[in-house]
């Protein structure tokens, strides 16, 4: 019996296993870098060790450091979540050898899996279907569109579309060298690409004495830089013939590497039907509540039973329902899907009937720089498919997040979208809707509101510029228009909010009235007699304003722009914290560039992010080298534009 267990991972993942380790009566011990010493995992386990350092490959990749700190620690069981060391081989055997239970599949099946390559190999001797690979050096136009993958590891890593041949040899020497920076193995594979596919995955769980379970279908076709974004279960719109095609082929990959403990069989799927092997997950998957909710099992429970060496029923509990899951992540999806950071002010999700909450986070902490940006999975459980889907994006829009900006309306305007909501849909969506998806509409009536009470809530904390009333600070008497100026967060739009106090007290602006009017509570009457209520919260110079459709964010402005504000025209400025890993071949002041020609690589938050040149001309200044670290609009570059005179 497992009696205090270490888990090898931070944030979220770790918080979901102590979670269900105190429900068994098993002490937990965390690991954190000095950069997560205030973490919430930290904070939940009932001890933890620090491995000195920051960036992952100094404490969470350090399996030696890991394995110190459970014995240490006086831990008898290792778990390793899943990324960082889930899927590594030396590991589990490093922690088995240090005499400690390894909650996890066995080390031979981990190694049979490793490699995406190797594992083709093993799948296709088992009889299950597969794309048939591709040779870079030999592929004609005929072949394209590819996809350039990485043979070590997963999470978008590594990954790449060509769809024209001549950008081949280019893309190819991308994925290579981000493979061997994300994994420490270089080698990259290609095989077709298959427009408007469908990922969809079958969760297994087997036991040491032979019973495996095909536990339903997942659907995680929705997918940003090929990593999930919204997940389902069971996958919609397959067929009987299909869904038993897919647990049986999920079944012969476990059986043919002898699995142990939970893990995934990932497919796609294509628009004529036909499934694709494409790799297997010897972990568990960030997705796995929503097998959890369907199946109402425990995933982690039956991970440790198997490793304390207990049987499985010989079937698995029958499925009920349908759950949909969405990863609210610190990020710009408009902006390139830039990773945000800083400090986290609230995050507080409604709790209701049917839906779950894993975070590694919690009003107050800090978003930094080191790690993957996902702030939280929130998980909707319903009779039917439409009903957890509307539960869901409810429950998005009722959400309050305070802090950096996240993808929150992208996922409420997901999981509305018509090609969403008809049950079919492909990991094409984000290339085909994203823009439609994050565009601003022009006239929003709904943040014009959200500005107003913003002004309302101002005019409450400082009486003293307008007088008192009854209505939460506003004078009694008619006045001249008091102007307000505020920019929305993330796209910047200006807003200037004009407004008035009626000789009844009421205070009046173009097609509202504002009704009531505290520091923390506004409520406004529309011309049309609809009544809004808005909840705020300030912090500085940032206002944030919750109200029915979601959160709005503003920045107060000086009544007038400071016209040497601007920034200089072809200024490379970093769009986040981060380390440049690379430089365009050849660059140095004087190179000439033209227009979107990636010219610097940012690293953060486990994700390369491209510097790309804002015009044609020549680069005037280099100021970024690799290793150096910035922080967020530091000068990367400038680039002179072609078009304008030399600078005398």
């Amino acid at each position: 019996m497992i009696s205090t267990l270490l888990v090898a991972n931070r944030g979220e993942i770790a918080c979901r296993i102590f979670r269900t380790c105190r429900a068994l009566g098993i002490a937990t011990v965390a690991v954190y870098s000095d950069a997560d010493a205030d973490a919430l995992h930290v904070r939940e386990a009932d001890t933890a060790v620090r491995l000195p350092g920051a960036a992952p490959a100094d404490t969470y990749l350090r399996g030696d450091l890991v394995v110190r700190a459970a014995r240490t620690a006086g831990a008898d069981a290792v778990h390793p979540g899943y990324g960082f060391l889930s899927e590594n081989a030396g590991f589990a055997r490093a922690v088995q050898d240090a005499g400690l239970v390894w909650v996890g599949p066995p080390v031979k099946a981990i190694e049979m899996m490793a490699s995406k390559t190797r594992a083709k190999e093993l799948m296709a001797a088992a009889g299950v279907p597969l794309l048939a690979p591709v040779d870079p050096a030999q592929a004609t136009a005929g072949d394209l569109p590819l996809l350039l993958k990485a043979a070590a590891g997963g999470g978008g890593r590594g990954m790449r579309v060509v769809r024209e041949l001549g950008a081949l040899p280019g893309e190819m020497a991308a994925a290579t060298a981000e493979a061997a920076s994300a994994f420490g193995d270089g080698e990259v594979f290609a095989e077709p690409y298959v427009e408007r596919g469908r990922h969809v995955e079958v969760q297994i769980m087997a036991d040491a004495h032979g019973t495996v379970w095909a536990l339903g279908t997942r659907d995680c076709s929705l997918q940003r830089r090929h990593q999930k974004v919204i997940e389902e279960a069971p996958a919609p719109g397959l067929d009987d013939a299909l869904r038993t095609r897919l647990h049986d082929a999920a079944t012969a990959a476990a059986r043919a590497v002898g699995y142990r403990g939970a893990g995934t069989v990932e497919f796609l799927v294509a628009a004529d039907g036909r499934p694709y092997f494409l790799e297997m997950n010897t972990r568990l998957q960030v997705e796995h509540p929503v097998t959890e909710a369907v199946f109402g099992l425990d995933l982690v429970a039956l991970q440790l039973s198997v490793a304390e060496g207990e049987p499985l029923p010989t079937t698995p509990p029958t499925p009920h329902g349908h759950a949909v899951e969405a990863r609210l992540y610190a990020e710009d999806p408009a902006r390139d899907w830039q990773p945000q950071t800083g400090a986290l002010l609230t995050l507080d999700v409604p709790d209701e009937p049917g839906l779950r909450l894993d975070t590694g986070y919690t009003g107050g902490d800090t978003i930094g720089i080191h790690y993957d940006p996902m702030l939280a999975k929130v998980i909707a459980h319903a009779p039917t498919r439409a009903q957890a889907v509307r539960l869901l994006a409810r429950a998005l829009e009722r959400t309050r997040i305070h802090g950096p900006v996240t993808n929150r309306e992208l996922l409420v305007r997901s999981l509305r979208h018509p090609d969403f909501t008809g049950a079919r849909p492909d990991t094409g969506f984000y290339d085909r809707h994203l823009d439609a998806l994050t565009r601003t509409p022009g006239d929003n009536a709904d943040r014009h509101l959200a500005a107003l009470a913003a002004a309302a809530a101002h005019a409450a904390r400082h009486p003293d510029a307008v007088g008192t009333s009854r209505f939460g600070g506003w004078r009694n008497l008619p006045s001249q228009p008091q102007i307000r100026r505020y920019r929305s967060e993330p796209d910047g739009a200006e807003h200037e909010i004009a407004y008035r106090t009626t000789r009844s007290g009421a205070i009046d602006a173009p097609g509202a009235r504002i009704l009531t009017a505290t520091p923390g509570h506004v409520t406004v009457e529309t011309d049309d007699g609809v009544t809004h209520h808005f909840r705020l919260a300030t912090h500085h110079d940032r206002v944030h304003v919750d109200g029915a459709t979601g959160t709005h964010t503003f920045t107060v402005l000086p009544r007038f722009t400071d016209p040497t504000e601007r920034t200089e025209p072809g200024s490379l400025l970093a769009p986040m914290p981060g380390t440049v890993v690379r430089l365009a071949d050849g660059l140095a002041p004087g190179t000439t560039v033209r227009a979107g020609q990636p010219l610097i690589w940012l690293e953060a938050m486990k994700m390369e992010h491209r510097i790309l040149a804002p015009a044609s001309g020549t680069l005037t200044a280099l100021h970024a080298a690799p290793g150096l670290q910035v922080e967020v609009s530091a000068l990367l570059a400038v680039v002179q534009d072609a078009q304008e005179e030399p600078t005398p």
